[in-house]
C-alpha cells in the first residue's frame, strides 16, 4: 500500500516497553536454555507478551499451568510474577531444578506481607483478584488477606482489629491507581500502616506518567501490550480518561486504519512485558498509510537493572537474545 503525503506525528513516550523485572525474566530463561539445553520449564507465561513467549518457545523453552505438567527433576523457571509457597513445596516434591524468576519487586512485597502476618495483622491487597502476581502473593503470606482493588469495597471490609491492620499493592499499580483505595484506607483506619509510596514499581509510575503528558499532545493513543497485561490496560484506560480514541494492539496487525480518520498526530507507547520491536513495528505499519515523523518525549532514563541468579551470572548471553529487542530503532 502507497503512503499518502498527508504527514502524521508519531510520539513515542518515554519510557516505555520492557521494564529491568521483565529483562531479567527473560534474560534467566534464555541462560537457563544456554547453560542446560532445551527443553526448560516455566510455569506460566514468563511474561505477558505472546511474542516474547513464542520466541522463547522455539528456542526450547516449554510452558506449562502446574508443576505436576513437568517430568521430575527437570530445570524449572518461575515466572516474573511470582509462585504461592504450595508451588514452591510441589518443586521440591517434583525434585525440580528451580531458578526463580520473579521480579525482585514482587519478592518484596511478598516479604512485607509476610512482616504484616507474623505480627497479627489483617492485610489488605489493593489488587486484581485473578491477576498472577496476586494470586502468588495470596499464597506467600500465612494470615488474613482481604483483596480489593476499589475505594467503595473498603466500608465492606471486616477485619479482626481496627487497629491492626496493613496494606500492601499488586506492583503493577501505580500511586495514581492505589491512592483512593489508600486514602479510604486511611479515613476508616487511622492505624493502618503499609510501605512507604516509594516502594510502587517504578517503571509502572514511569509508564503512566509519560502517558499522562503525551495524551495532553495526541489525537489518538496506541498501546502496544498483551490483553492480559495489566499495566498495559491501565496505559489505555489513562488515555481514555483524556478523551482521545486509545487502543491496545497486540501487535501491528491489529492496527485498523480507520482509526486515522482526522488524526494529525499519534502517540505510542508500550506496556512493560512489550519488546520494541514491535512498537518499531507499529510505526512501520503507520508509514503504510501516511508520511510518518517520529518524536521522542522527554522522559525519565531508566538505568535499572536486578541481579541474576548467582549461577546464571556468569553465563554468556546467546547472540540472538531478546535484550535487542529493547533498544530504540527509530
Amino acid at each position: 500500500m502507497t503512503a499518502t503525503s498527508k504527514e502524521l506525528k508519531v510520539v513515542l513516550a518515554q519510557p516505555r516497553g520492557f521494564c529491568a523485572g521483565v529483562e531479567r525474566a527473560i534474560d534467566i530463561v534464555e541462560r537457563a536454555l544456554e547453560k542446560y539445553g532445551a527443553p526448560v520449564y516455566v510455569r506460566h507465561e514468563i511474561v505477558h507478551n505472546k511474542r516474547v513467549v513464542d520466541t522463547l518457545r522455539e528456542r526450547g523453552a516449554i510452558f506449562v499451568e502446574e508443576i505436576n505438567e513437568i517430568p521430575t527433576g527437570a530445570v524449572t523457571v518461575f515466572s516474573a510474577h511470582g509462585v504461592a509457597r504450595k508451588v514452591e513445596e510441589g518443586a521440591l516434591v517434583r525434585e525440580l531444578g528451580v531458578i526463580d524468576a520473579t521480579c525482585p519487586l514482587v519478592t518484596k512485597v511478598h516479604k512485607e506481607g509476610r512482616r504484616y502476618a507474623e505480627k497479627g495483622y489483617d492485610i489488605v491487597l489493593i489488587g486484581h483478584i485473578g491477576h498472577p502476581e496476586v494470586e502468588g502473593t495470596l499464597g506467600q503470606i500465612p494470615g488474613t488477606v482481604h483483596v480489593l482493588s476499589e475505594s467503595e469495597e473498603v466500608e465492606k471490609l471486616h477485619v479482626t482489629d481496627p487497629e491492626r491492620v496493613a496494606f500492601i499493592t499488586q506492583t503493577t499499580l501505580s500511586v495514581n491507581d492505589t491512592k483512593d483505595v489508600i486514602a479510604a484506607l486511611k479515613a476508616r483506619f487511622p492505624k493502618i500502616i503499609g510501605p512507604d509510596t516509594r516502594d510502587i514499581c517504578y517503571a509502572t509510575q514511569n509508564r503512566q506518567t509519560a502517558v499522562i503528558e503525551m495524551s495532553k499532545k495526541v489525537d489518538l493513543l496506541l498501546v502496544v501490550g498483551a490483553r492480559n497485561s495489566s499495566n498495559s490496560n491501565r496505559l489505555r484506560e489513562i488515555g481514555e480518561n483524556f478523551g482521545i480514541p486509545s487502543y491496545l494492539i497486540e501487535d501491528a496487525t491489529m492496527f485498523d486504519p480507520a482509526w486515522l480518520e482526522g488524526v494529525n498526530t499519534v502517540g505510542v507507547s508500550a506496556g512493560a512485558s512489550a519488546p520494541e520491536t514491535l512498537v518499531q513495528e507499529t510505526i512501520a505499519r503507520l508509514r503504510d498509510y501516511r508520511t510518518v515523523t517520529v518524536e521522542t518525549l522527554d522522559g525519565v532514563e531508566e538505568n535499572i537493572h536486578f541481579k541474576l541468579p548467582r549461577d546464571l551470572a556468569e553465563v554468556p548471553r546467546p547472540k540472538d537474545a531478546m535484550k535487542s529487542w529493547a533498544v530504540e530503532t527509530v
